[in-house]
């Protein structure tokens, strides 16, 4: 029997994945949880062969709670459902120790033998997704430049982003002309665009 832990913070979806997979003979749904902080504390005393876990989650999102289960738990097989399979997040997904990615329009039947795949040591990762990731490339971003555009995403002017980022004024300038610079575009609201729809921030 595979027990599997499932993280959704969509009730409705997630109770709907575990009543589909509960009816597979060699998977048992041992906990569920609504975020990424309460799925590290569920997978602490379930212990599941395997988690499943949205990317888009309150709080810690569906890659950094999978980085933490690796540390965590390396015996745990890692899966991501995502409704945003952008390029950038499959990646990011892979270098974290994920072992599945699927969009969440996979079939029932299809995400139990992904989960069979995982458990057993394999790999699983859809193949339009893994398609998109060749054509889109590396992200042309250094780390500190995808920060600081990540930031203004959220809202945050230059000044802002200065302080909470402990940089000058001037240096988020730099980030930010170099990221559109990079990008190819004529400002970084569009920069902003094109960097969400890659999946580089």
């Amino acid at each position: 029997m595979i027990t599997v832990l499932l993280a959704d913070d969509e009730n409705l979806i997630r109770d709907a994945l575990a009543a589909l997979l509960d009816l597979v003979d060699d998977l048992q749904v041992v906990g569920q949880a609504a975020s990424g902080t309460e799925a590290l504390a569920v997978a602490a005393k379930v212990r599941p062969d395997v988690a499943v876990l949205d990317l888009q989650m309150p709080g810690l999102d569906g890659i950094e709670t999978a980085r933490r289960l690796a540390a965590e738990q390396p015996e745990c097989g890692l899966i991501i459902v995502t409704s945003h399979g952008r390029p950038g997040y499959l990646k990011a997904a892979l270098a974290a120790g994920v072992r599945g990615f699927v969009p969440k329009t996979t079939r029932a039947s299809v995400l139990a033998e992904v989960i069979r795949t995982v458990a057993a040591g394999g790999r699983y990762v859809d193949s339009d997704l893994a398609a998109d990731a060749i054509a889109a490339g590396e992200s042309p971003l250094s780390p500190r430049e995808a920060d600081v555009l990540e930031l203004a995403a959220e809202g945050a002017d230059a000044e802002e982003i200065a302080a909470r980022s402990h940089l000058s004024l001037g240096t988020v300038r730099n980030y930010l002309s170099a990221a559109t610079s990079k990008l190819g575009a004529s400002n970084r609201h569009e920069a902003i665009q094109v960097a969400r729809r890659h999946g580089w921030i």
